[in-house]
């Protein structure tokens, strides 16, 4: 073969390149002049060598530079799908069951228009928007179902007349204590949602299995779910955008049967653990039972609110961060134990629903344990680390069990924390310094992140900024693990071991206490909580506070890169003001601007003339030097000393 043909040029161009001077991603020049002159077959060869050429390089690479390579890109393909069924879900609280009706059959038709016009190339992506609208129409469909009881029929009539009426009622959720807090000597009042069996109004019986929010004195508190009860009281229309039907303000109810052995199993469970705490100080006494079994009915008042200002609500209460706390350990043991892959998911799925019934299933924790269902199918079935497709999984699944969680604020916050810890608390621990212990990029990383969705919705709800929040969740991480999972661990040995869980219940009560000390120390800080903007106008400055504070993190974290960003921004804005300022001044093709006034770039030069219209030479400065030639202006003559 020649030494100049085609192919001993490709072969020196690719070892020149290989010496460092390319600027290809493998030390190959990506497209150049060597390849347009070879011909087809020789240029496909070509390729495939500069293919396999530069897996040798990437693979002879040190180890620390493979650890800066590119990620895998995050997976979004189902987040259509849950956007379109949020809405759909949203819609049915508000739409009437006529526009309801409409929006399915406009879903479903657009649908199957999609999958008909499916071209070759984007069937993909018009296949995953078919099915994204048909789970639409899905949930649309289920949230018509109690629109047409809040807006059609008798029970509807009797709710917008405000008529009393004797209900037999089924308790659906745990109740919830509503008494204003700072007033000891009002009566305790209770809300709980129920589902209707029974309505009698004006001597007429309805039945109609509609879901109503009760209030009432506090026997509602001694509820359980699954119990069936008789109440009288007056019906009135629940605010709009709420699930429920209507509101009953019922009086004391009267329990005709009991409920499910595992519901009340649970009800005297969560009792037993509340008593089994009360040596521990009040603080911890009040603290460890709602962050172990969600039972808050000792917390005080004063604790409640110090979590509150410094932004720790979610520790008195269980949440998404408990059931990964707890299956995280139920699979860390089952593997220790040497289990195979599919038998320790099954057993750890087991602990989890154990955990979901004990607590009861709230929405946060509803939230949670699917999405940790969903990962571990993943994990035994070998498809693990996509946490965007597993939440996206788990909010819908929810949607379509309960479309009225759409329009729950527990429940969007509860996805946006979690959404905030895969998508940006993962790129904050790759953004921190090799030097930086991941475990403590990750304490910093994980509340920061969820902090930075929440904010704005949280601002919604409560005007006011916590200051100190991000401070007190870093804080208080270390000691949740441990109140969490030791905790939980004491929760059967109340009645299998009491002794035994008076040892675990003393030493998750000294960590409790201790996130109860840093809570009520940060609230002690001059401006731990700071008056905020309502409204629309208060969201979109939380949003752009949060997005600040996101570029900021990450300028401190990586100075280098943001030192390289900040310059290529400015050369970037430099050749537009250059390019500006040539249209403006006229420039042709080929030509020179007309010497004028004003600063303009210096060809070639990177420096900024000088240059004045007076005699239309481009001069540079605007002063002439002595001795030059050309027009001179005239001089007046110098009066006599003495003149005027």
């Amino acid at each position: 073969m020649s030494s100049h043909s085609p192919w001993s040029r490709y072969v020196e161009s690719a070892v020149r390149k290989h010496d460092g001077s390319g600027s290809g991603s493998d030390g190959l020049k990506a497209d150049g002049p060597d390849d347009a002159g070879l011909p087809g077959s020789t240029y496909q060869a070509g390729v495939m060598v500069r293919e396999r050429f530069g897996k040798m390089l990437r693979s002879q690479e040190p180890k620390a530079a493979r650890v800066n390579a590119p990620q895998r890109r995050t997976d979004v393909r189902l987040a259509l799908p849950a956007l379109l069924v949020w809405s759909a879900a949203i819609a049915g609280v508000w739409l009437t069951p006529a526009a309801l009706v409409a929006l399915c059959c406009g879903l479903a038709l657009v649908a199957v228009l999609l999958v008909a016009s499916g071209a070759r190339g984007r069937r993909s992506l018009l296949m995953t928007s078919s099915v994204a609208l048909m789970l639409a129409v899905a949930a649309a469909a289920h949230s018509a179902v109690s629109s047409s009881q809040r807006h059609d029929g008798p029970f509807a009539e009797a709710v917008s007349s405000g008529k009393s009426v004797v209900a037999v009622l089924e308790v659906a959720g745990s109740p919830r204590s509503v008494s204003p807090s700072g007033h000891a000597g009002m009566p305790d009042r209770w809300s709980a949602t129920v589902v209707t069996v029974e309505v009698i109004a004006d001597g007429n019986v309805i039945h109609a299995g509609a879901q109503l929010l009760v209030m009432g004195g506090g026997a509602w508190g001694e509820l359980v779910p699954g119990q069936v009860v008789r109440a009288t009281g007056k019906l009135k229309p629940s605010d709009a955008g709420q699930t429920e039907a209507g509101v009953l303000a019922a009086s004391a109810p009267m329990i005709l049967s009991g409920a499910s052995g595992w519901q009340a199993g649970a009800k005297d469970l969560r009792g037993g653990y509340v008593a089994a705490s009360s040596f521990l100080a009040p603080d911890a006494r009040g603290l460890l039972p709602g962050m172990v079994t969600g039972d808050t009915s000792a917390l005080d008042e004063g604790l409640n609110a110090a979590m509150k200002s410094v932004g720790m609500t979610h520790l008195t209460a269980v949440s998404g961060a408990n059931c990964s706390l707890v299956l995280g350990a139920l699979l860390l043991a089952a593997r220790s134990l040497r289990l195979p892959r599919v038998p320790a998911a099954a057993l750890a799925l087991g602990g989890l629903g154990l955990f979901v019934l004990m607590v009861g299933p709230d929405a946060s924790v509803l939230r949670a344990a699917l999405m940790g269902s969903i990962a571990l199918g993943s994990l035994a079935g070998g498809r693990s680390g996509r946490g965007l497709s597993f939440l996206c999984l788990a909010v819908i699944g929810l949607l379509l069990y309960d479309p009225g969680l759409g329009t729950s604020f527990g429940f969007l916050l509860s996805v946006l924390a979690t959404l905030g810890i895969i998508v940006l608390g993962q790129r904050m621990v790759d953004w921190t310094p090799a030097v930086v212990p991941r475990w403590v990029a990750a304490a910093f990383a994980v509340p920061l992140s969820a902090q930075l969705l929440c904010g704005p919705v949280i601002v919604l709800l409560q005007p006011q900024f916590s200051a100190y929040s991000l401070l007190a969740n870093v804080v208080a991480a270390p000691l949740v693990a441990p109140v969490t999972l030791l905790g939980t661990a004491a929760v059967p040995l109340v009645v299998l071991a009491p002794w035994a869980a008076v040892v675990l219940i003393a030493v998750a009560g000294t960590f409790s206490a201790g996130v109860a000390g840093v809570a009520r120390f940060m609230a002690a800080l001059p401006g731990a909580s700071l008056p905020w903007t309502e409204g629309v106008y208060g969201l979109l400055t939380m949003v752009l506070l949060s997005a600040l504070t996101l570029v900021v993190v990450r300028m401190a974290l990586r100075p280098r890169q943001s030192l390289d960003l900040a310059q290529g921004l400015h050369r970037r804005i430099e050749e537009f003001l250059m390019l500006a300022e040539r249209h403006i001044l006229g420039y042709r093709a080929g030509r020179r601007p007309r010497a004028r006034h004003g600063f303009v770039p210096r060809v070639g030069r990177g420096r900024l003339g000088y240059r004045t219209n007076t005699s239309r030479r481009n001069a540079e400065w605007p002063l002439r030097q002595p001795r030059e030639t050309g027009h001179l202006r005239p001089t007046l003559p110098t009066p006599p000393p003495g003149g005027t």
